[in-house]
C-alpha cells in the first residue's frame, strides 16, 4: 500500500482490497491446535473469539495478504492473569485480551498523540473524557504510560466497552495508525507463534 491508501484506510475512506487465499504454514497450523481447544473450554472463549473477528475485519490493513508475515496472534491460555490472546506486528504487543472472572478485558498499545487534548506527549493532557465516552461507564476504562515515546496504554474492562471502543470512529483511527506504524517497519518477529486457528476467526468475515 502507499501512503495515500493507507491514510485513506486509517480514515475510513476506502476499503482496501485483499488477497483472495491466505498463504498457510501446515506445521504452524497444527503446532497451536491443543492450545487452541484449551481455550475454546474456557467460558470466555465467545468474547474472546467475537473480539478478534472484529479487530481483525476493522483494525488491521489487509489481513489476509499480511497474515503472519506482518501481524499474528498468539494463543496463551495456560497462564493465570496472563493474556488469553494477543495480537502482534514487528516487535510490539498491539492488542491483548485477558480473562476478568468469567468476562474479558482488553489491553490497547497506541500513540499517546492520540489520546491527548492538544496531540501532545504531555502526560498531563490525556483527553480522560473522551475515553470514558468510547466505553459503557467510566469504570471500565484506565490507562498508563508504556516506556517508549509517543506509547500509550488503555485498559478496557468487559464484553460490551471493548465493543464500544472498537466502534467509535476516533479510537477506530487511533489503533489503525499505530498499526500501520508497527507494520510499516518491517517484519513481524513473532512468525513463530502465529496461531491459525484463532486467526481463521480474525479473518472470516474477508472470504479470503
Amino acid at each position: 500500500m502507499d501512503i495515500q491508501q493507507q491514510r485513506d484506510w486509517m480514515e475510513s475512506r476506502t476499503v482496501l482490497r485483499d488477497a483472495d487465499e491466505r498463504s498457510q504454514s501446515l506445521e504452524l497450523r497444527f503446532k497451536y491446535v491443543a492450545r487452541f481447544e484449551k481455550l475454546l473450554r474456557r467460558p470466555q472463549a465467545p468474547e474472546v473469539l467475537e473480539i478478534l473477528r472484529r479487530y481483525g475485519r476493522d483494525c488491521i490493513p489487509i489481513p489476509c495478504r499480511t497474515e503472519r508475515h506482518y501481524w499474528s496472534v498468539s494463543c496463551l491460555p495456560s497462564t493465570p492473569g496472563k493474556a488469553l490472546v494477543r495480537v502482534n506486528a514487528s516487535w510490539m504487543e498491539l492488542f491483548s485480551l485477558y480473562a476478568d472472572g468469567e468476562g474479558i478485558r482488553a489491553l490497547f498499545v497506541v500513540h499517546l498523540s492520540d489520546f491527548t487534548a492538544d496531540h501532545s506527549l504531555d502526560h498531563d493532557q490525556v483527553d480522560e473524557a473522551f475515553l470514558e465516552h468510547c466505553v459503557v461507564t467510566p469504570e471500565d476504562v484506565s490507562y498508563f504510560f508504556p516506556r517508549g515515546e509517543d506509547m500509550f496504554g488503555i485498559k478496557v474492562r468487559g464484553f460490551s466497552s471493548i465493543s464500544k471502543f472498537l466502534a467509535e470512529p476516533r479510537a477506530l483511527r487511533a489503533i489503525r495508525a499505530f498499526n500501520l506504524t508497527h507494520m510499516n517497519r518491517g517484519r513481524n518477529a513473532y512468525q513463530a507463534s502465529h496461531c491459525y486457528s484463532l486467526a481463521d476467526h480474525m479473518l472470516s468475515d474477508e472470504g479470503c
